[in-house]
């Protein structure tokens, strides 16, 4: 294939017209070599920060069979909180039995548990929660645990 050259009585347009390059291909080609640059530069630093630091708490709920178990209400309060029985945050395991739960970073005590109401496992066998988990987050960390039911 030859590239047809730009003669003083075409156009640049009529160019592209020869070339069957339309005008959408055109302007994705202009703004990919704008936006380069600008992409390059965001990642200069090398390393990836969050907006805003937090903590997280990972952790997983084993049946008293030593197996994970799925779609267990998680629910986790700070330890400070005056109503211990009322959680801040409220989550589900997942089908490994794992959750995760994003908090706000700093040093504090959280008290995570299990709430079985309505739950019931595979076998049908109906299942207590275990006991309360306390958990201490210092910064912007990753916390793992494990919630054990009975």
């Amino acid at each position: 294939m030859t590239i047809p050259r730009l003669s003083r009585s075409q156009s640049l347009p009529s160019l592209f017209a020869s070339l069957r390059i339309s005008r959408f291909v055109l302007l994705g080609l202009v703004f990919f070599q704008l936006c380069l640059p600008l992409a390059s530069q965001a990642g200069a630093d090398g390393e990836k920060r969050p907006l805003h630091p937090y903590a997280l708490i990972f952790g997983t709920v084993w049946g008293p069979d030593g197996a994970p178990r799925y779609g267990v209400t998680v629910k986790i309060r700070r330890a400070d909180d005056k109503n211990p029985r009322k959680a801040r945050w409220e989550l589900f395991s997942d089908h490994h039995g794992e959750f995760a739960q994003r908090l706000p970073a700093g040093p504090a005590d959280y008290v995570i548990w299990a709430d079985l109401k309505g739950y019931q496992g595979p076998d049908r066998k109906s299942l207590q929660p275990g006991d309360e988990v306390k958990v201490h987050v210092d910064n912007d960390e990753r916390v793992d645990t494990g919630v054990h039911l009975k």
